[in-house]
């Protein structure tokens, strides 16, 4: 069993597969958009019997942000192996063989929309973000307080420029946002939505939403708004739409305020565990992380243990707004000294998912409490979210 990087030969094997592990089928025009899409921006890697392609497996190079922090991030997708070579271990090869490529390149985290959370915990994801699932029915449709601006709306071929610096600024306080390109941005309108942009009285974009109508029901993909103001100006957009719909269906994320501000805020919502995450390259990772030095009370030790990525089984120490390993330190993890983190609880923490005292509850950070006090002041407080898919 190899795995070997597939060429342009095997991309029609690969929508193939696709097709028949996903259960759709891409329409005759769409295949070669696809193909084109792949060649760009997707790294193929795939398992073979003979000539038949078994299993594969699609690499995104991507970016992703911690405020101001920039993360070079392997986007996982499209995993899939035909029935009959299911449990032979070709997708557990691809990941291992995948993790490796990323650390070699630099790749210091990694994410993927999982199809089996408990089948990616084993090779190190662990859950890093929420999206709140919102369904509003059209009596709850009450315009709010007139906002002063004005709402224009775009398509993919007419997007302007100002909804990237709206997103650039909304993403700045969250870990793990995307950083969108021009070409990220074009796959953002899949569906055929449209872009609804919040105008203030100076002509600044301060909000927009990304949405369709369709059946009667508004589905709001993404609402992202840098001030109240645009935030009511969306709403009261969504409102004007009450004689065409029954029901506005919208993601938020978790922390957003709309539903406190409307008259009727008890609506149904529902809070769902969305993307996953792992550290690929701990010592990199963590010598760019942005630690909260200034609240440092003592030297904290960190045993990590990683199961898929033999690398990242080191010790760190964090002392004097530095992270540096210690091989006297290491020696002493089976001692009892120091903390002991798997790298998916690792990631969880760094991303702000679940605080250290939370993880030492949950017995996935075990060691001194005063060091886990300690950490818990190290960490700053992100707040993740992920918004877009692949």
């Amino acid at each position: 069993m190899s795995v070997i990087a597939l060429g342009e030969k095997y991309y029609r094997d690969v929508l193939a597969l696709s097709e028949y592990a996903f259960q759709f089928k891409f329409d005759d025009e769409e295949v070669e958009e696809v193909i084109d899409d792949m060649k760009k921006h997707h790294l193929l890697y795939g398992i073979c019997d003979e000539d038949q392609l078994a299993a594969k497996l699609h690499l995104l190079p991507l970016e992703v942000s911690f405020g101001d922090q920039r993360y070079k991030m392997g986007g996982i997708a499209g995993v899939a192996t035909y029935p009959q070579y299911r449990r032979n271990g070709y997708i557990r090869e691809l990941l291992k063989h995948v993790l490796l490529t990323m650390k070699n390149d630099g790749f210091t985290v990694s994410m993927l929309h999982p199809l089996s959370v408990s089948f990616y915990r084993k090779f190190g994801y662990e859950l890093f973000s929420n999206r709140l699932m919102c369904t509003i029915n059209k009596s709850n449709l009450v315009m709010q307080k007139q906002a002063k601006g004005r709402v224009k709306l775009y398509r993919k071929d007419t997007h302007p420029a100002e909804i990237n610096e709206v997103y650039h600024q909304y993403a700045k306080k969250f870990a793990g946002m995307l950083v969108r390109n021009e070409e990220r941005w074009k796959s953002v309108y899949y569906d055929n939505l449209t872009a609804a942009v919040y105008y203030n009285e100076q002509n600044e974009a301060t909000g927009y939403m990304l949405y369709r109508v369709k059946d009667s029901i508004m589905s709001v993909r993404e609402f992202i708004t840098l001030n109240h103001e645009a935030r009511q100006g969306l709403w009261n957009f969504s409102c004007q739409h009450d004689s065409m719909i029954n029901e506005l269906k919208i993601i938020l994320n978790e922390k957003e305020p709309l539903l406190h501000t409307l008259q009727e805020p008890r609506v149904t919502a529902e809070l769902r565990p969305y993307f996953m995450a792992r550290i690929v390259d701990a010592k990199a990772f963590l010598d760019q992380y942005s630690f909260a030095w200034e609240n440092q009370t003592s030297v904290v030790s960190l045993h990590v243990t990683d199961e898929a990525a033999s690398w990242n089984n080191t010790t760190f120490v964090l002392d004097n707004r530095h992270v540096h390993i210690d091989k006297e330190v290491e020696a002493l993890a089976t001692q009892g000294t120091g903390l002991c983190v798997d790298i998916q609880a690792l990631t969880a923490m760094l991303f702000g998912y679940k605080r250290p005292i939370e993880l030492y509850e949950l017995e996935q950070l075990t060691g001194p409490k005063e060091q886990v006090e300690a950490l818990e002041q190290l960490i700053p407080t992100y707040q993740p979210f992920f918004s877009d898919f692949f």
